[in-house]
């Protein structure tokens, strides 16, 4: 063997190895490091009250609240691919049920969680029965007319001794249990955190089961899922209930922190303040929603500090920066940075690789 053929013979051993190193590492890298990521985010979480004071803990657990309702409208709209302005109204069925639940019956706070889930899975199933004839718009102008109708309906004459009326309902904040040393903020904030990770663990496992490739494929495409034997009408009202149910403990969640629900508190703009934290966080995005909750608590207070006047302009400003600069959302964003981080990371390899003796 000639000196140049043992030269590009020596070269070519390390160089393949790192390419097939490379070549299967990346999916096991990219799932362990969003591992990582959760659990560093949620040992984050769990140490926040350890420094943060009480109002801005009652402020990151209404972000949980938010959170956990935006994630409801991204596996009806994001993985589904149906689209709702209504979820206003489950979540408002959902804080509902909790209030009624705890004043008139004295029900535990704890259990009034799967009650709403349980009533707005059923009320979104069999809302979903007679959406299955609409599509696009015309599921979207049926929704509204849903989040339109509930404020209305919540303040209806026979339904006052259930509901207060336009007075609303007025709850106690609980204690912490088991004589915890914790004050009713700090709480709150951890039992929301906890009904937060097993709800986010329960989509995760769900859109990645075989129920959520078919619930995707129906979005992607349905005739072609259909072809395949997949029964969208089931899929779609079973979505439609689940989406629902995580919307309602959202709404369930949020009277109990906010210990107050009136009609006027779950009218359309609350559905839109969900759709636009949907898009911002990014459609299709678990992670995402957390952040889409942020949005919609954080963004309205810094528009309304920087002018009170001019808050609606400012905050109509600041939405069209970030879907300019994010235009698949915080999700998508984040994706192009490690992909681009990933192709450096590449880029260095193979220099290195290249100039080895």
């Amino acid at each position: 063997m000639s000196a140049p053929d043992e030269i590009a013979g020596k070269q070519s051993v390390p160089f393949e190895a790192a390419e097939a190193r490379v070549g299967d590492r990346p999916g096991i890298a990219r799932a362990g490091s969003r591992y990582l990521w959760a659990v560093a985010a949620a040992v984050l979480a769990a140490l926040l009250p350890l420094v943060a004071t009480n109002f801005v803990l009652f402020q990151l657990t209404l972000v949980m609240v938010y959170g956990l309702a935006i994630l409801g409208l991204n596996l009806l709209t994001g993985f589904n691919g149906q689209f709702s302005l209504g979820h206003s109204a489950f979540y408002g069925i959902g804080a509902y049920t909790a209030a009624i639940l705890m004043d008139r019956w004295d029900v535990a706070y704890f259990y009034t969680l799967p009650a709403a889930g349980a009533v707005c899975f059923v009320v979104g199933f069999l809302f979903g029965l007679p959406a299955l004839r609409l599509q696009n718009l015309y599921l979207a102008l049926a929704t509204f007319a849903l989040a339109t109708a509930m404020p209305q309906i919540l303040k209806f004459g026979p339904l006052e001794a259930f509901t207060g009326g336009v007075q609303g309902i007025v709850l106690i904040k609980p204690d912490a249990p088991f004589g915890l040393p914790l004050n009713p903020d700090q709480w709150l904030y951890y039992f929301t955190l906890a009904v937060l990770l097993l709800l986010v663990a329960a989509a995760w496992n769900l859109v990645h089961s075989r129920s959520g490739r078919a619930i995707m494929a129906i979005r992607d495409h349905p005739i072609a899922a259909a072809s395949m034997g997949i029964n969208s009408a089931l899929y779609k009202t079973l979505t439609f209930g689940v989406s629902a149910l995580y919307t309602g403990i959202g709404g369930a969640l949020g009277a109990i922190v906010v210990q107050f629900v009136a009609p006027d508190s779950f009218n359309f703009l609350l559905s839109v303040s969900f759709l636009v934290g949907l898009v911002v966080g990014g459609v299709g995005s678990i992670p995402g929603s957390i952040v889409g909750g942020l949005f919609v608590l954080y963004v309205p207070n810094i528009a309304e500090r920087v002018s009170t006047g001019l808050s609606g302009a400012i905050y109509g400003v600041i939405l069209l920066l970030v879907v300019y600069v994010m235009p698949s959302g915080a999700a998508g964003f984040a994706r192009f940075l490690a992909a681009s981080l990933g192709r450096m990371r590449q880029s260095r390899l193979n220099r290195s690789v290249g100039r080895s003796p």
